[in-house]
């Protein structure tokens, strides 16, 4: 039978050879996104009003996420920039974290048909620049923070993000939208390094020290008042749910829709897992890291993945694969991650896991030598990975089962 798989913006047919089981974002009905967007707005939790936040605010600071994932902003822009427009001091903010600045298409692609009214008013963040960033001091953990001054100048802080699954941290949304999302490169490194935690995992919150620290860090936000829209996205990038108000209040009331969406029951685990990157998740290789992630929860061990990701951009922050140099065995890079950590060396970390688990394959946009120093196997097309993973499965002696995640980076494996 055949399936189509996205590849970048298009669609690829392949076969399915023997038996496959679909695991796909549940099939959600889709609601009404104005009457969704305007019922939270309406009802903010913990805060007042929208309206309250706007007149009592001097200068207004909207925090918007990059082009890296699924963003809602534009839509959300439709219900508040007549009143937003109105106000005499308003900036936006990409939060870009570690990530570059987006492309003139991206820009597009965040903010609709909004961006060449914003466009003077629209600044990026960049982690790697000094000069932009104010200090905090220390959290809990010993962070030390910085984050981009503008947050501090403008004292009232618009969070327009989503919430979904994250493979360490969680949950993305809400808090993220300080850290990683507009913390300086220090910060941000010193906070991913808790990924190497076992307790820094997809779904879990309590415990994970990633999570922790990132709440600890923009409760040091002091003397700003922060305004939050949620939202959880499906598949097709329609909103499911949207909540407003208060920072935590609002981002812990859409988890369980999160889960409704990403969480899927498995049947049973493959030998084999086909797990896509979808645009625009396919961005690149580190980001496209989190369909791979996903995928070991559908893996028998000893089986075979494969990832599809156009990698649109190439690598990505190529840290992790210049760790991934150093040893050509993953336990032996794992011991290596004991004794140092950069920023990035975390995605070295979990594919280095994952390779002690499964074979690691990829049809990708890169050079096959640059596939070949991130312990994956390159092919050129998918159909080709397909038809050698069966091979391989049956001269290791075992059936063949195909586990197919059309969107990988956003399938969360789970099994009753």
């Amino acid at each position: 039978m055949e399936l189509p798989l996205s590849y970048g913006e298009q669609h690829i047919r392949v076969t399915m050879p023997v038996e496959y089981e679909v695991l796909s974002p549940k099939k959600i009905k889709k609601k009404d996104e104005r009457t969704l967007i305007t019922t939270a707005l309406q009802h903010p939790i913990g805060t007042g009003s929208f309206e309250d936040f706007l007149t009592s605010s001097d200068q207004i600071l909207v925090i918007v996420n990059d082009a890296s994932r699924p963003s809602s902003a534009a839509r959300i822009l439709e219900h508040l920039y007549p009143k937003l427009s109105a106000h005499p001091h308003v900036r936006y903010l990409v939060a870009t974290g570690s990530h570059r600045a987006p492309t003139p298409d991206e820009y597009r692609y965040i903010f609709g048909r909004f961006y060449d009214l914003l466009k003077p008013k629209i600044f990026t963040h960049d982690a790697r620049n000094p000069n932009l960033m104010t200090a905090l001091g220390a959290s809990k953990r010993g962070t030390e923070v910085s984050i981009n001054k503008m947050v501090l100048e403008s004292k009232n802080i618009l969070v327009l993000g989503s919430v979904e699954p994250h493979y360490f941290a969680g949950y993305t949304g809400g808090r993220k939208a300080f850290l990683p999302g507009v913390a300086a490169y220090k910060t941000i490194e010193m906070n991913h390094k808790f990924a190497l935690s076992d307790q820094a995992r997809t779904l879990q919150l309590k415990g994970n020290p990633v999570h922790e620290d990132m709440v600890d860090v923009s409760t040091m936000l002091k003397g700003c008042r922060i305004f939050s829209v949620q939202t959880v996205l499906t598949e097709t990038q329609d909103i499911y749910a949207v909540a407003a108000g208060d920072l935590y209040q609002s981002f812990d009331a859409l988890i369980p829709f999160a889960n409704e969406v990403f969480c899927v029951p498995l049947k049973k685990k493959g030998t084999i897992v086909i797990t896509v990157a979808p645009y625009p998740l396919d961005i690149d290789l580190y980001q496209s890291q989190k369909a791979l992630d996903n995928a070991k929860l559908a893996c028998e061990e000893g089986g075979i993945i494969i990832l599809v990701s156009k990698c649109r951009m190439g690598v990505g922050d190529d840290a992790f694969l210049k760790l991934l140099c150093k040893e050509t065995h993953p336990q032996k890079l794992l011991d290596l991650l004991k004794e140092e950590y950069k920023l990035g060396y975390h995605k070295a970390a979990k594919i280095a896991q994952m390779a002690t688990h499964a074979s690691l394959w990829a049809v990708t946009d890169l050079a096959d030598d640059v596939l070949r120093k991130a312990m994956l196997t390159p092919y050129h097309d998918i159909q080709s990975a397909i038809d050698n993973a069966v091979k391989t499965i049956k001269e290791k002696g075992a059936k063949p089962r195909i586990i197919v995640m059309p969107a990988g980076s956003l399938t969360i494996p789970l099994i009753p």
